[in-house]
């Protein structure tokens, strides 16, 4: 019995040796055979290196034949994704959106034949209402005038944009791709947290510069925020407005490190970073320390830009704390020109698995909540909200629109126009189309000019689109979306409007002393402009 098991572990290694023993001889009499020969001692080679290795159990006991297991695990994502995955299956995005955003990029043929392949009355099905009077739009170009009384420079914003994705993160190549095509479409780019880069500047298309908790392009050598460095940034009539980046739906509340070894030149110059010097992105802001603080810094940076509008981007977490800072706007006097609400389900950001998966609010909750507070608290007319989190169609920005959204935002979306395959090998360095990755052979493969007017052409498709949609639900502005556009099947198989799940709420309503909206009104009791502490705690 020991015997066929140990056979059974060891008998591709022995084959090997045999194998190769036997090549060895016959090679003398057939030149040849050297060739298999030396495949065969190579074989041995690992094989022997296999059993004397203490890392990997399983080549210990089954030398050789387990390197099947790893090669499997290596290639499993292809695997599913060409091979088992359906049209449908969201893994994370499904094989229907990928190829919708590769048709509309190059221009192809974006319609399907017969019929829809969703299972319509099934748990979760969602749906546009049309009119019987449907409306026509010549004009796509949709946009919306972002910046509110205290701004001197309003920004004639796309209703879709290019959420954001730093230098570092996505390659040379990419950013100049996405920033032509953005030049081309006339649309936004964000710069992402990693600062304004020579390829950022080189498309000349309309920038937003995020500044995360890093201050990249605009600190000091602690990294703490220089306000200097920062108006010669805001200075640039390319950069269109600024976004104080709080945090992101990849992983809020977690923040990051660049290794010194992945620093180049360019990475250093667009940072301000030295070389040689692990680059820290810290979890939390050091310029400001609680709600009050954060209108002030608004303030600030409204004044070192001239007037240019300024914002901030969140993912939901404590539904107070947002809260906090909507009374510290009304304290201060203070109001920012816009909020992007990012969802939990955004991903262009490497993660620990349990932030990618279980931390932060998703977009739809997070962006109801966003909007209804500020119409509560008698804002919302002077904020104007952006969306992230998977958006990647006209129907996905409908339904965003729909629920408080002015306009939205997309960094995978973008990736695919670029040719992005959904190979999740964005953290290695090894990216198979050069999208993100910084070794110059990989992005090399990424033809700046066919991928920019990719970019132009899927912006353009997915406007049109969103026009025809709009069209069809007999609106004259694709804004007027509302919550009771869209059904969604529940459990129990029954059609709901969105508007009962997603409403909104009576304008002003906790400034009151009513009783409507009691789990609004309870969170806005305990919120405190001046701390973000729970009340427990401040105490």
């Amino acid at each position: 019995m020991q015997e066929i098991i140990a056979l059974q572990r060891y008998g591709t290694f022995a084959a090997a040796g045999v194998l190769a023993f036997i090549c060895l001889i016959v090679a003398f009499w057939v030149p040849w055979v050297w060739v298999l020969a030396v495949i065969f001692a190579v074989l041995v080679a690992v094989g022997i290196h296999d059993v004397r290795q203490t890392r990997h159990a399983v080549l210990r006991n089954y030398p050789i034949l387990g390197h099947i297991r790893f090669l499997f695990e290596k290639i499993r994502p292809e695997i599913r994704q060409y091979l088992i995955e359906s049209d449908q299956d969201e893994q994370p995005f499904s094989r229907e959106q990928r190829s919708l955003v590769y048709q509309r990029a190059k221009g192809a043929e974006d319609k399907r034949p017969f019929g829809s392949h969703e299972r319509v009355y099934e748990t979760g099905y969602s749906w546009m209402t049309h009119s019987v009077q449907p409306t026509h739009f010549a004009d796509t170009d949709f946009r919306i005038m972002i910046g509110g009384k205290d701004c001197k420079k309003p920004y004639n914003a796309s209703l879709y944009n290019i959420s954001a994705m730093s230098f570092g993160a996505l390659s040379a190549n990419a950013i100049s791709a996405l920033n032509k095509g953005a030049k081309l479409g006339g649309f936004a780019h964000d710069t992402g947290e990693g600062g304004i880069s020579r390829y950022h500047r080189e498309g000349g298309g309309d920038l937003i510069y995020e500044i995360g908790s890093g201050y990249f392009g605009c600190r000091n050598h602690d990294g703490s925020f220089n306000a200097e460095k920062f108006a010669k940034q805001a200075a640039d009539d390319q950069v269109k407005m600024i976004e104080i980046k709080l945090s992101q739906g990849a992983k809020p509340g977690h923040g990051g490190m660049l290794p010194a070894a992945k620093i180049t030149p360019e990475i250093a110059e667009a940072r301000d970073i030295p070389m040689g010097v692990d680059c820290v992105s810290p979890a939390g802001h050091s310029a400001f320390d609680g709600p009050m603080e954060l209108m002030q810094f608004v303030g600030q940076l409204r004044d070192l830009s001239e007037g240019k509008p300024i914002g901030f981007k969140l993912c939901i977490g404590h539904r107070r704390e947002f809260m906090c800072m909507v009374k510290a706007m009304l304290e201060t006097g203070i109001v920012p020109d816009f909020i992007v609400v990012d969802g939990t389900e955004g991903g262009t950001g490497a993660a620990p698995l349990e932030f990618a998966n279980h931390v932060g609010m998703p977009m739809v909750e997070g962006l109801t909540f966003v909007h209804n507070t500020l119409r509560g608290a008698g804002l919302r007319d002077q904020v104007k909200i952006g969306a992230a989190g998977k958006v990647v169609s006209a129907f996905d920005i409908a339904r965003a629109l729909s629920l408080g959204a002015d306009w939205c935002n997309s960094a995978r979306g973008y990736m695919f126009a670029i040719g992005c395959i959904q190979a999740q090998a964005c953290h290695t360095n090894h990216c198979p189309v050069g999208v993100t990755t910084q070794d110059p052979l990989r992005q090399a493969a990424l033809n700046v000019n066919d991928k920019s007017k990719r970019v132009a052409r899927f912006h353009a498709n997915t406007l049109k689109a969103l026009g025809e949609m709009a069209g069809a639900a007999g609106l004259d502005d694709p804004c007027g979306f509302l919550p009771y556009h869209f059904m969604t099947r529940k459990g129990d198989g029954q059609m709901t409007e969105a508007a009962d799940v997603y409403a909104y709420l009576r304008e002003g309503f906790l400034l009151d002393d009513g009783d409507d909206n009691p789990i609004y009104r309870e969170r806005w009791s305990r919120a405190n402009p001046h701390s973000f502490a729970p009340p427990e705690a401040a105490s």
